[in-house]
């Protein structure tokens, strides 16, 4: 597998294949997928700075980019983010931008079963690599990735939750059902009275947090059994 880094001799050839890998993955998947792809892949073509790895780019200038608004944006920022593609280098705060860099390992695994479909040669030159591959023993009792199918406020905040903290989320967030959403509060239902009192004495602010980062208008979150 390539450098993590496409930088250096054949920087050039790497990104190329970095960008068909992900151009392949995203014709294999449903439409949505489809379109949040081509946005990354757009946005990496226009503002990426590969030898500094960081994207640093306005919700503004992205969502005139994309032909979205702010809301969309930052919804799909953070759809990355979960999904392991996009990996926060430093969070903006009063006027200045996050800066990002790319997940390449994340999306190098991701895109892998769709190599053989550009041909056997990018497949040999996408797995080609200088260190053996490590491939991880099952773990017992490790929490999925949830399923964002149903695309609520909360599984996707409960996916950037598991990206960014996959042992808190497993010990406390998994376990959270949504149960109404009314005006800028988000209800959520823990399996037991402990749980629902944890959650909302030490881990409120984080949930509230991942829940803006996908809805701005959220503005509360209560924890009931």
């Amino acid at each position: 597998m390539h450098s993590t880094k496409p930088v250096g001799r054949g920087s050039s050839a790497r990104k190329y294949d970095l960008l068909t890998a992900m151009g392949a993955f995203a014709l294999s998947r449903d439409k949505h997928d489809q379109r949040r792809v081509l946005r990354l892949m757009t946005l990496i073509t226009a503002r990426y700075n590969w030898i500094r790895d960081e994207l640093a780019v306005g919700q503004r200038e992205i969502a005139n980019l994309w032909s979205v608004d702010q809301r969309t944006v930052k919804r799909e920022m953070a759809l990355l983010r979960a999904r392991g593609w996009l990996i926060v280098k430093r969070q903006g705060a009063r006027g200045r931008v996050s800066e990002y860099a790319l997940g390449i390992d994340q999306i190098l695994s991701d895109t892998e079963p769709q190599w053989s479909a550009v041909g056997p040669d990018f497949e040999l030159r996408m797995s080609n690599t200088d260190t053996p591959k490590v491939v991880p023993l099952p773990q017992k009792g490790v929490v999925p990735e949830p399923d964002i199918s149903t695309g609520t406020e909360w599984v996707l905040a409960q996916a950037l939750l598991h990206a960014e903290d996959p042992a808190t989320y497993a010990s406390w967030m998994a376990a959270l059902d949504r149960i109404e959403r009314a005006g800028g509060r988000v209800t959520l239902r823990a399996p037991s009275r402990f749980h629902a009192a944890y959650v909302q004495t030490h881990l409120e602010k984080r949930v509230l947090v991942a829940l803006r980062e996908i809805d701005s208008t959220v503005s509360e979150v209560r924890v009931v059994i």
